[in-house]
């Protein structure tokens, strides 16, 4: 069975598209060719800085025939008196078939005339002439550019395409206005370590020539060319490791910096370089700073667990192994002036106190309406202010929040953050420490940043938690306060990380913080000072919020979606202020609910739960009261499971008051349990009752003792919104 192999040669594209196409193909090649119904046995997907490439083993030959039915006019017009019409033998034309393949059936809609077509299966070849253009015009990246005077864009210029059905060179042109590229076997080596056996000044092809699709990954390793992604990659780790060894330390290898320099060589080769010993009195974090983020080197480390480093960093080159003392060479001389750089600045940055720059944040715009960093300064410290006052916190920890949140962007005018704007919060931690301040201030500058992505740890001292959620806090009521409200993917200044961050922070920290509360505080600073403001902004925000918290239960809680419901509320005011008032009892219990769900508690309560609430909806009993005694007339009970049912909810209310006042929702589950019986015999026992009956006191009394089920429930989840499993 035939192999297929396709080639685009480019130049040097950018690594981040390297990575991205490969699985845009991965994805795309696959489902065309089974559109096709192109079976096959593998498809493997290679991509480097200077092409992609797809082989495809095992497709057949051509399509197999298939058959095809085809739907034409009614029986009724397509013959009259058995006789076909113009309509029969239009049809019949138009499908390519004779009169005698017509066939009529009966549908829903009458008879019809059918025909069963036999469509011949393409050739392979043919079908996959086409799909290549496709694929290629489907790759989607950043910053596609057109060259020469034509309108095909790709990231970079298109030079070569190899097009290979066994030994077979398929026929297709890429025409980009005057320039053209048309299909051929000739592949591209190793730009440094590649000589071709006959150059293109001397008659010869000038690259490499490949036979055999099969062929195409051994070829092009013979022209010092790895394909192979994950081969290339392993091949990094391993030399970096082995090089890290050889120095007598640890390899520091960070997955993002293994996957981005695995896209900018094709042929991996390992060089160690020296900077001076004299530069290790910087912090770690500004090297490698300098050496990862900014060169895209390997640092080493003096031992995997803590990081020191050793004066070496390895490059992974694309170029002459014999050359290696070269390449060193030049790497040494710009890590050598970067690191000359950072040692300047540090130095200099060193000479006042981290305090004596706070003059110099009012130079520095926070955001055009908002004014200066400075300024967020002061609103940040009153946030924190209002957040200390909701916690019960000595008075030296307050201390330290309010130092903190003082000095915790003053590192931002320091020179060394100027040039490496990623150094922020790093360096004011070091410069606190070195002005004499207390390690909690200065752990918390550098952790009132955090997290800074998706995975990132959080803030460990309730120092840097407090100012952390301050600080996010400013900025969601400020950007907000502005009407510049996330839309789609569109988030530029992080607002939906920054009101996650605030969630997990409390979550994880255990907090007990009265967020509906704090919210409505600093708006009500923001709009004092800004009388303009929308009068929609709380709601505003008391939404992003919600909707916030909603998925990440779904997605990082793995809550279901209709848990999440009944502990955030659907359109229910109370509810939802609940949930915002305390997060961490909303968070345990959704967790709760998910754990009697998946342990088949649930099920025991939900059907007498489920169906008191929805009935209950339809009386007048406010849905905080719990008190039978305030709510219910027994004087008006006609039948015995009217009297069971009330005294089992009487009994019922110390239990709920305990679960809610110690958040032991098992125990109430537990209540809920026992007086499923007594509820199931006022609904469907033989001394059953019509809850709606004809005389309103008597519904109003019933309704209203559904109505107290349900508010006993509702201390743990509004059952109404749970969808039965």
């Amino acid at each position: 069975m035939p192999n297929f192999l396709l080639e685009l040669g480019t130049e040097e594209l950018p690594a981040s598209f390297v990575v991205g196409s490969a699985q845009q193909w991965q994805r795309l090649v696959p489902a065309t060719l089974a559109e096709e119904s192109l079976t096959n046995d593998s498809i493997n997907v290679y991509a480097t800085p200077r092409r992609l490439a797809v082989l495809v083993k095992g497709l057949p030959v051509q399509q197999l025939d298939r058959e095809e039915e085809v739907k034409g006019p009614p029986a009724s017009s397509a013959f009259k008196d058995g006789k076909p019409t113009k309509a029969a033998e239009g049809f019949a034309k138009k499908q390519g078939v004779e009169i005698d393949a017509l066939e009529v059936r009966a549908t829903d809609k009458g008879d019809f005339v059918f025909v069963l077509k036999k469509i011949p299966g393409r050739m392979s070849a043919d079908i996959l002439t086409e799909l290549v253009p496709q694929w290629i015009n489907k790759l989607e990246g950043k910053r596609f550019m057109r060259w020469a005077d034509g309108d095909l864009k790709f990231p970079r210029p298109i030079r070569s395409l190899v097009a290979l059905l066994d030994d077979t060179v398929l026929p297709i042109t890429l025409v980009s206005g005057s320039d053209t590229v048309k299909s051929d076997r000739i592949s591209q080596g190793h730009r440094v370590l590649y000589t071709p056996p006959t150059p293109l000044g001397k008659g010869g092809t000038g690259g490499v020539s490949i036979p055999q699709a099969e062929d195409y990954v051994d070829c092009l390793r013979a022209a010092c060319v790895e394909v192979d992604r994950t081969q290339r990659k392993n091949q990094i780790k391993a030399q970096v490791e082995a090089a890290a060894t050889k120095q007598g330390g640890y390899a520091d290898i960070t997955e993002d910096l293994l996957e981005e320099v695995t896209d900018l060589v094709e042929w991996p080769n390992a060089v160690v370089g020296k900077f001076d010993e004299e530069f290790l009195i910087l912090p770690p974090e500004v090297i490698t700073t300098i050496i990862v983020t900014n060169q895209r080197y390997f640092p080493i480390l003096k031992s995997p667990d803590y990081p020191e480093l050793l004066p070496y960093f390895i490059t992974i080159s694309n170029g002459d192994p014999a050359k290696a003392a070269i390449i060193a060479a030049g790497n040494e001389r710009v890590v050598r002036a970067r690191l000359a750089d950072g040692q300047f600045f540090y130095k200099a940055d060193l000479v006042k106190p981290l305090e004596d720059y706070l003059p110099k944040l009012a130079t520095v715009t926070f955001q055009e309406d908002l004014g200066t960093v400075r300024a967020k300064v002061d609103r940040l410290c009153k946030i924190a202010s209002l957040i200390t006052n909701q916690l019960q916190i000595t008075a030296a920890e307050k201390a330290y929040i309010e130092r903190a949140a003082l000095l915790c962007k003053a590192d931002l005018v320091t020179q060394m953050v100027y040039e490496l704007p990623e150094m922020q919060g790093i360096m004011g931690q070091k410069y606190a420490l070195a002005s004499g301040e207390a390690e909690t201030v200065a752990t918390a500058i550098f952790e009132h940043y955090l997290p800074r992505g998706a995975g990132d740890k959080l803030p460990q001292t309730l120092t840097g938690q407090i100012v952390a959620i301050a600080d996010k806090l400013d900025t969601l009521v400020s950007i907000f306060g502005l009407g510049m409200l996330p839309t789609g993917s569109s988030d530029p200044f992080a607002l939906r990380r920054a009101a996650n961050a605030i969630a997990n922070i409390i979550w994880a920290a255990q907090l007990p913080i009265n967020l509906h509360q704090l919210l409505a505080e600093v708006v009500a600073e923001f709009t004092a000072a800004r009388p303009q403001t929308s009068a929609e902004l709380l709601d505003q925000l008391y939404e992003f919020f919600l909707q916030r918290i909603r998925t990440l239960l779904q997605e990082e809680k793995n809550v279901d979606y209709d848990l999440v419901n009944a502990v955030l509320g659907e359109n229910d005011p109370e509810y939802t202020e609940r949930a915002l008032r305390d997060l961490l009892d909303a968070l345990e219990r959704a967790l709760f609910l998910q754990q009697i769900r998946n342990n088949q508690t649930l099920d025991l309560i939900y059907e007498t739960v489920n169906r008191s609430t929805r009935l209950a909806a339809q009386g007048d009993l406010d849905k905080v009261e719990l008190e039978p005694k305030t709510a219910v007339k027994p004087e008006l009970f006609q039948k015995s499971s009217e009297q069971a049912f009330y005294d089992a909810v009487v009994q019922l209310v110390p239990q709920t008051l305990l679960s809610k006042q110690t958040r032991n929702y098992q125990q109430l589950v537990d209540s809920l349990t026992e007086i499923a019986p007594a509820v199931s015999s006022f609904f469907d026992g033989p001394e059953s009752v019509l809850v709606m009956d004809s005389d309103p006191e008597i519904k109003r009394n019933r309704l209203n003792l559904l109505g107290l089920l349900r508010n006993h429930a509702r201390v743990l989840a509004d059952f109404g919104a749970i969808v039965k499993s």
